[in-house]
C-alpha cells in the first residue's frame, strides 16, 4: 500500500519549462508507484498550478486549476473552481529548473504550507541559483574557482578592462540562469557589446568569465548532514562549449564518460571538493557540483545546479547509476531525506507553541 501523497510538480515560469517536462517524464517512468500516492502538477508559463494526469503532460490545456494553502497537520490541495479539497499532501518532489523552482521561491511556499520537499532549503537554493554568490563562497572557503567579473546594467565593465583582466576569449552567461541559456563565447569588442545587451536582457547581473581550457567535469551529490559523492563524470562536446543544444537537442553534440578521465587522485580530489562545496553552501538533498580540470591538474569549481536535470540522459542519475544508486533507489532516498529533514525542522524550537 502506497505511505505518502507525493506531489510531483514540474513545468514552472523559466526559460527551462520544456526540460522541466523532460525530467518529469522520467522521474514518473522511474518512480515506484507502490510506495505513493501520485498528484501530477504542472505549472504553466503563466505561473498557474493544474492537478492532471500522466497522459497528459504534454497538452497545452488540460487538468484541474488547485491552489496549495497551509492545513493541520498537512497542507492541503484544494480546488480553485469551488474550494474544494481535492488531497492532503505528505511531500512534494519539485521538478523546476531555473527561476521560480531552484531559486528558493518554491521552497519558501512550500515552508510557508508546512509541507516536506525534495532538496536544498531556502537560502542555499538561492544561494546556489546566484553564480556571483556561489563563487564569493566558494572562494571565501578557499575553494578555487575560474576569474570572473560581474557586470550589471548600472556597472558594465570596459571591454578593455575584460580583455586586460581575463583574456580573450571570455563567457558570459546570466548570474540566475541555468542550462545555459543566455550563455555566449566572447571574441571581440562588438560580440561583447551584443551579447552582454541579450545576457541582460535575461538577468540584473551577469558573469563574465575567463575561458578554462581543461575536461568538464561533474559530481553528483546526495545527503543532509553527512553528504556523499559520486562518480565524476565527464562532458565530451564537439561544439565550441556545452551550451543548450549540445545538453537537450542534438544528441550528436555531446557525450559523457562515467567515471571521468582523470587520474584516480583527481576524482577522488573532485568527489572530496564537491562535497567540501555543498556543505559551504548549506545544501540539502542532492545538487550537482560542475568543475573544470586542466591539463595543468588545476581544479575549479564552475557551478552548482541544486535541481539538475532528471532526463533519461541527464548526468545527476547517470553519475549515481554508475556509482552503484539504481534511479529508483535515488528516488527513493531524495523522498526519504526530504522526510527526514522536514521532521527534524519541526522539531526545532523556533515555532510558535503554547506557552506551558
Amino acid at each position: 500500500m502506497p505511505t505518502h501523497n507525493l506531489a510531483i510538480v514540474f513545468g514552472g515560469k523559466s526559460t527551462e519549462h520544456e526540460i522541466s517536462i523532460l525530467s518529469a517524464k522520467s522521474i514518473l517512468k522511474h518512480l515506484d508507484r507502490s510506495q505513493y500516492s501520485l498528484f501530477i502538477i504542472k505549472i504553466d508559463t503563466s505561473g498557474h498550478w493544474y492537478l492532471i494526469q500522466e497522459t497528459e503532460i504534454d497538452d497545452k490545456q488540460a487538468g484541474r486549476e488547485v491552489v496549495l494553502v497551509p492545513g493541520s497537520p498537512k497542507a492541503r490541495l484544494i480546488a480553485v473552481e469551488n474550494g474544494e479539497l481535492i488531497t492532503t499532501l505528505d511531500v512534494a518532489f519539485p521538478v523546476l529548473h531555473g527561476l521560480f523552482g531552484e531559486d528558493g521561491t518554491i521552497q519558501g511556499l512550500f515552508k510557508m504550507v508546512d509541507l516536506a520537499f525534495v532538496g536544498c532549503d531556502v537560502l542555499d537554493a538561492a544561494a546556489c541559483m546566484d553564480k556571483d554568490v556561489t563563487k564569493r563562497l566558494l572562494r571565501d572557503a578557499g575553494i578555487h574557482v575560474a576569474p570572473y567579473l560581474m557586470a550589471s546594467p548600472q556597472h558594465i565593465p570596459t571591454f578593455e578592462t575584460v580583455e586586460a583582466e581575463l583574456g580573450l576569449p571570455v563567457f558570459i552567461k546570466p548570474a540566475n540562469l541555468g542550462s545555459s541559456v543566455g550563455v555566449f563565447k566572447i571574441n571581440s569588442a562588438t560580440e561583447y557589446k551584443e551579447k552582454l545587451k541579450v545576457a541582460l536582457s535575461y538577468d540584473h547581473k551577469v558573469l563574465i568569465e575567463q575561458q578554462i581550457v581543461g575536461k568538464e567535469v561533474e559530481c553528483s551529490v546526495l545527503g543532509n548532514e553527512e553528504p556523499k559523492a559520486s562518480l565524476p563524470g565527464e562532458i565530451i562536446t564537439n561544439t565550441e562549449f556545452y551550451d543548450f543544444e549540445s545538453k537537450y537537442v542534438d544528441s550528436n553534440a555531446s557525450s559523457t564518460q562515467i567515471p571521468a578521465s582523470i587520474t584516480d587522485e583527481q576524482i577522488e580530489i573532485v568527489r572530496e571538493t564537491a562535497v567540501k562545496a555543498y556543505q559551504v553552501m548549506g545544501c540539502h538533498g542532492l545538487a550537482r557540483v560542475d568543475f573544470f580540470v586542466t591539463s595543468a591538474g588545476e581544479i575549479l569549481i564552475n557551478e552548482i545546479n541544486t535541481l539538475p536535470g532528471f532526463t533519461n540522459i541527464s548526468m545527476y542519475p547517470k553519475m549515481w547509476e554508475a556509482t552503484g544508486i539504481g534511479y529508483a533507489e535515488l528516488l527513493d532516498l531524495l523522498i526519504e531525506l526530504a522526510l527526514n529533514k522536514h521532521e527534524k525542522d519541526a522539531a526545532l524550537n523556533v515555532m510558535a507553541r503554547e506557552v506551558k
